[in-house]
């Protein structure tokens, strides 16, 4: 089993997020936070519902997140105007002053992803992994 490819996947990502965690706690941060702000930095005002479709998560996952990052100061909730059953997510001052950050962040976290590989590996690793992904998501 250690042979495999799936294992090795697993033991990446896990370094991956221990890293990326190191980072952002450093930020007041904890991970997979930086993927909501980054969605609404790119479009504030989004649904609940189309944040999770957007960074595939389910709905109950995306509800206690934002309770937390609104506990925190970083995201305020406020009833659609035209359908109050529908909550939308706005940043705050606060999140909108992390961007330069959580960016030089993710930046940081890429670079040493890609830490020793050319320009040729880099290009064919992002190929494979996109093969990977496409496959496991036929298979849902």
């Amino acid at each position: 089993m250690q042979e495999s490819v799936s294992y090795l996947l697993v033991q990446i990502c896990k370094a991956h997020r221990n890293y990326a965690e190191t980072l952002l706690n450093e930020m007041g941060l904890h991970t997979g936070q930086e993927i909501f702000l980054m969605q609404l930095w790119a479009e504030e005002g989004q649904s609940q519902s189309q944040l999770a479709e957007s960074i595939c998560v389910q709905p109950a996952t995306i509800t206690k997140m934002l309770q937390r990052m609104e506990g925190g100061g970083l995201i305020e909730r406020r009833p659609d105007q035209d359908d109050s059953r529908v909550s939308r997510v706005y940043l705050t001052d606060k999140s909108r002053e992390l961007r330069e950050q959580v960016e030089q962040m993710w930046g940081e976290l890429e670079a040493r992803t890609m830490t020793n590989l050319s320009t040729d590996e880099r290009i064919l690793l992002r190929r494979l992994l996109l093969q990977v992904q496409a496959n496991l998501v036929k298979a849902e």
